[in-house]
């Protein structure tokens, strides 16, 4: 699992400004960080730094490091080990907020002000037709999660206060949803926002893979195909990352370990209205991409069987790990985070 990563990996990060500390030479891989919990799946990851990082899961986990995961604090909301963590967004140390996934009440909303010594629960989904599969924040105080489709298209909700209350968005500027279409709850990136107004949703499930896009703050939505197939409950789009309002990827293919995911990645350079497909995808299903900091080209994507790296803006990628990872992020000081099943962490180091 700590092979290396992105020995020339990481020649995209020459870029990156010399207080990074990340010379384009060095050899980078996945380090393991023990949390302590193998029995839990992280599939909710939200990187702060390189000291300070959140991560969520089943048994109602969330666990936060502010040592570089040297040491992990168990700060489950109290009441909650019946539910599923899928998505975390933390503000810094202190602030965090946290989703909920499932059906009817099982999809909620928990905000920290405190470092998770102390949590209040501001939202619980009381519309039996709702399950909640993702949530992200376009600042501190103005954030979107997003349900499956409830009476045909899919349900938005808004908070302007940082998580502290939420509202349903009305759907008329939501397209009508695909028969079968769901967002997958698989690493928190199903919805992901870029700037102070845009956000991108991801779907699967349907009879294609596409990716709705709204620059209203979840307002108005426009659809757009992707090559990623789908037309099957388990196939279509798991991730998205956009390292600013016009450059994003998506990854996915079919979570069934024993089913192939041809095209299981793809790229756009004009804010979602088209998606292209790669030359050379990764291999097998991916749930978790993120940009690398500081740069314009490159990328790490991960799943189950490996992590991929790209070093030209999604057009090619190719395998540099095969450790299991559900989730990746990384924040603006080079601290990449990866998370996945039997409680594994790791922190790409060099």
């Amino acid at each position: 699992m700590a092979a290396g990563v992105c020995g020339v990996a990481l020649a995209a990060l020459a870029a990156v400004p010399a207080q990074a500390h990340a010379p384009a030479h060095r050899s980078w891989h996945w380090a393991p960080k023990d949390t302590g919990l193998p029995e839990a799946r992280l599939r909710g990851l939200s990187a702060v730094g390189r000291d300070t990082a959140w991560v969520s899961g089943t048994g109602g986990t969330v666990l936060r490091t502010i040592d570089g995961g040297a040491s992990w604090r168990n700060v489950s909301p109290p009441g909650a080990a019946d539910l599923q963590f899928r998505d975390i967004e933390a503000f810094d140390a202190r602030r965090a907020v946290v989703l909920a996934i499932g059906e009817g009440e099982a999809s909620r909303v928990y905000r920290t002000d405190d470092g998770g010594t102390t949590w209040t629960e501001s939202f619980r989904n009381t519309d039996a037709k709702a399950f909640y599969d993702c949530l992200t924040f376009f600042d501190h105080r103005h954030g979107l999660a997003m349900s499956d489709p409830v009476d045909g298209k899919f349900r938005i909700l808004s908070t302007g206060d940082g998580g502290r209350t939420w509202k349903v968005l009305p759907s008329d500027g939501m397209p009508a949803a695909l028969d079968g279409e769901a967002g997958f709850a698989a690493s928190g990136q199903c919805l992901v926002a870029s700037g102070p107004r845009d956000v991108w949703l991801a779907t699967g499930g349907g009879a294609r893979a596409r990716v709705l896009h709204s620059a209203d703050r979840g307002l108005t939505w426009t659809a757009a195909d992707t090559p990623i197939p789908a037309d099957d409950p388990a196939r279509g789009v798991f991730a998205l990352a956009f390292r600013d309002r016009t450059h994003g990827l998506a990854v996915g293919g079919d979570y069934r370990a024993d089913q192939p995911s041809p095209q299981a990645a793809a790229r756009t350079s004009d804010g979602g209205r088209t998606w292209q497909s790669t030359t050379a995808s990764p291999p097998a299903y991916r749930s978790g991409v993120t940009w690398l900091p500081h740069s314009r080209t490159a990328a790490l994507a991960v799943g189950p069987t490996g992590t991929d790296l790209t070093t030209d803006g999604g057009r090619t990628w190719r395998t540099v790990d095969t450790g299991s990872y559900d989730t990746v992020d990384c924040a603006p000081d080079l601290g990449c985070w990866a998370a996945g099943e039997t409680g594994r962490v790791a922190r790409l180091e060099n």
